[in-house]
C-alpha cells in the first residue's frame, strides 16, 4: 500500500478502536434494529466475510496461482477495516447481549492485530534493517581505524572532529536499539496466531448474530 492508502486504514482502524468506548456517553437502543442500523450491519457482515477471500486465495493451490496475493491482501486489509467501522457504526453503543459483546469484541481483536502485523510490525522490520545497515557501516569504519592504528578523529555519520570513543558509543547505542526492536518484534509475533484464533471465532459468531436478528425480527418491519 502507498502512504496515502496506508493513512486511510490507520484512519478507520483509529475510528473503531475509539468508537468501541462510545457507550460511556452515548447509546441508542433502537438504532441497531432499525433500517439504517440494519443496512449498515449487512454491509459490516459482508465485508468481515470478504476477509475469507484471501485466506481461500492463499491456501488453496490452484487460487493461489491465479490470484494476486499482494492485491488481495490490500484488499483483505480495507475489507477488514470497513467492514469493522460498519459494523461498530450499526451497534449504536447497545452492548446488551453477550452475543453482542462477544462479536464486537472478537472483531476489535481481528482488527488490531491484523493492523498490527501488517503496518506495525512490518515498519519494525524496516527500522531494524536500516539499523543494522549503519550499524555495518560504523563497524566497518572501527575496523579500518582499528587496522591502521588511527586515534585520531573520524569522519563518519558526524563532524570531522568525532572521536573513536564517540563512534565506539554509536555502536553501542545502535546495537542497544536494535536489541529492543528485536526483543518487541518477537514479543509481537504472535500476532498471527492470535489473529487467525479470533478470525475463527469470528465467522460462527456472526452467524450466530445473523440468526438472532432473523428470528426476534428487524423491528422496521414492524
Amino acid at each position: 500500500m502507498n502512504p496515502r492508502e496506508r493513512l486511510a486504514v490507520s484512519l478507520l482502524v483509529a475510528m473503531v478502536a475509539l468508537f468501541a468506548p462510545g457507550f460511556l456517553l452515548h447509546a441508542a437502543p433502537r438504532f441497531p434494529g432499525s433500517l439504517a442500523g440494519g443496512i449498515l450491519g449487512i454491509s459490516g457482515a459482508v465485508g468481515m466475510l470478504l476477509l475469507l477471500a484471501y485466506t481461500l486465495a492463499k491456501r488453496v493451490p490452484w487460487l493461489r496461482r491465479r490470484a494476486a496475493l499482494g492485491a488481495m491482501l490490500s484488499f483483505h486489509v480495507y475489507a477488514g477495516a470497513v467492514g469493522a467501522a460498519l459494523g461498530m457504526l450499526h451497534t449504536g453503543h447497545q452492548y446488551r447481549s453477550p452475543l453482542g459483546i462477544a462479536l464486537v469484541s472478537v472483531m476489535l481483536v481481528v482488527v488490531l492485530s491484523g493492523f498490527v502485523g501488517r503496518y506495525y510490525l512490518a515498519q519494525l522490520g524496516t527500522d531494524v534493517r536500516d539499523q543494522r545497515q549503519e550499524l555495518g557501516a560504523l563497524r566497518a569504519r572501527y575496523d579500518r581505524l582499528a587496522a591502521e592504528g588511527a586515534a585520531g578523529s573520524l569522519a563518519l555519520l558526524g563532524p570531522p572532529d568525532l572521536s573513536v570513543r564517540a563512534l565506539v558509543s554509536g555502536i553501542a547505542d545502535l546495537e542497544h536499539a536494535i536489541g529492543r526492536r528485536e526483543a518487541l518484534r518477537r514479543a509481537l509475533s504472535r500476532w498471527t496466531v492470535l489473529h487467525v484464533a479470533a478470525a475463527i471465532a469470528l465467522c460462527p459468531l456472526l452467524a450466530l448474530h445473523i440468526w438472532s436478528g432473523i428470528y426476534y425480527g428487524l423491528r422496521w418491519l414492524r
